[in-house]
């Protein structure tokens, strides 16, 4: 028996863990690595806050990578779980709820005219990328440095040299014979696109991309970026995926493609959806035209399929999150997100550290050492970060939970209230004062 103070305290609990889990966490950005010390464990969430083991409770800027919409344990989404629940876990089979969680989805984004629920993002690229190439007859799939659409072996390559090059396995365990249907380009650049399906345009089936990226830090779309993107694959007979994981139902009630692509009068072929459509529980989904969907079976010849697709406890969650998530849900999170964007650039500005601030809507992130921001990875990597752990480490001691990597995208909800907001407000001029202190990490 493991004894009561192994677990009181995040750093024994941590080495408990470590000897059961592999690093001893179960997503690998949770174990602090890139700013060091041990994970906070995390033991409950209300609202704007969560609280850890030894009972410290943080203002949360992480809001579970994006779901936590409306705050953590909204009553009404809870209510919504309990009442799923109490009438069964899961069936195997096809529910109302899932009808109407389609229904919501293609209600907001009405791009969407077909909907298939699956249970995690990574799921949700997967399938759209096995469709586009069930689709088109072709294995090639474009994707950019930095941009980040799950762990399926295809889409952990990492850039190769050149302009155009086949890539690399990005991760072990992926086979190189796979790593090289995957061309990777530098983001923002049409040019590279268009070089790109200029040699190779009659064997790619698609083009995946973020729709504004937030896992290399938030880099968002240079104007006509996507667009672009929608016109050369429509030329070359290809597939445009627009990965909205993280920005779907979050930037906006319609994700990026409502800000962008409804306005400009394009949309992609295939979207992917994940964190708030799931309510903080296990959905994602893909979506798109119907003739591209209708590929998939039953219907079509793209085999897809999943025992908990469409759970009913989950998609309860989801459900009652859209619904709930009306204008003033997003007017309270865009609100919140301008008055930390505001502070965060006051306070690194008071400290002289060089800095940018980058947002797509009300998503955000800081880039270090420079004035210039970054547009693409190579300039994301060439920034700072190592600055970033101290920043961090400030912030956690002065009670604020901060994302632990200098890139990722920093996450408020519409309980992020005037409280909340003050004491970010408050514990950032230290933070700053920390990060500008930094000195590099020697060789």
């Amino acid at each position: 028996m493991t004894s009561t103070s192994t677990s009181s305290t995040n750093e024994g609990l941590f080495d408990r863990a470590r000897g059961v889990v592999p690093g001893g966490v179960n997503s690998p950005v949770r174990a602090f690595g890139s700013v060091g010390g041990a994970p906070r464990f995390l033991a409950s969430a209300r609202g704007a806050y969560v609280t850890d083991v030894e009972g410290r409770e943080y203002v949360d800027l992480v809001g579970s990578w994006g779901p936590a919409l409306l705050g953590h344990a909204h009553p009404e989404v809870v209510e919504a779980v309990r009442e799923a629940a109490g009438r069964g876990l899961s069936f195997g089979a096809p529910t109302l709820a899932e009808v109407e969680l389609a229904e919501a989805v293609r209600a907001r984004v009405p791009a969407v005219e077909r909907l298939r629920l699956v249970s995690t993002g990574t799921e949700a690229t997967m399938t759209a990328i096995r469709l586009a190439r069930g689709v088109t007859g072709r294995d090639t799939v474009v994707k950019f440095a930095g941009l980040y659409h799950g762990h399926s072996d295809g889409l952990l390559a990492a850039a190769g040299s050149g302009l155009a090059t086949f890539a690399l396995p990005g991760s072990a365990g992926v086979p190189a014979a796979i790593a090289a249907e995957t061309i990777v380009l530098p983001y923002n650049d049409v040019a590279a696109v268009e070089a790109a399906f200029a040699e190779h345009g009659a064997r790619i089936a698609a083009v995946i991309t973020e729709a504004a990226p937030a896992n290399m830090g938030v880099v968002p779309p240079e104007p006509g970026f996507n667009a672009a993107l929608s016109r050369i694959t429509r030329e070359h007979g290809a597939l445009l995926i627009q990965d909205e994981v993280l920005t779907g139902f979050r930037v906006g009630p319609a994700g990026w493609w409502g800000l962008e692509a409804a306005r400009e009068g394009w949309s992609p072929d295939l979207l992917t959806f994940g964190k708030v459509v799931g309510g903080g529980m296990p959905v994602a989904a893909l979506g798109g035209r119907a003739e591209v969907m209708d590929a998939l079976a039953p219907v079509g010849p793209v085999y897809q399929a999943g025992t908990l697709s469409g759970n009913p406890v989950a998609v309860a969650a989801g459900l009652a999150t859209l619904r709930l998530a009306d204008d003033a849900v997003y007017a309270a999170v865009d609100r919140a997100s301008a008055t930390l964007r505001a502070a965060v650039d006051e306070a690194l500005t008071a400290a002289g550290l060089p800095h940018a601030v980058q947002n797509a809507s009300n998503l955000f992130s800081t880039v270090l050492g420079t004035d210039a921001g970054a547009r693409d990875y190579a300039q994301m990597l060439a920034t700072e970060s190592w600055r970033y752990p101290a920043f961090f480490h400030s912030l956690l001691r002065d009670g604020v939970y901060a994302p632990p990597s200098a890139f990722e995208a920093w996450f408020v909800s519409a309980a992020h209230d005037d409280a909340a907001l003050g004491r970010i407000v408050d514990a950032l001029p230290a933070a700053a004062r920390a990060a500008a202190a930094a000195t590099p990490p020697t060789a």
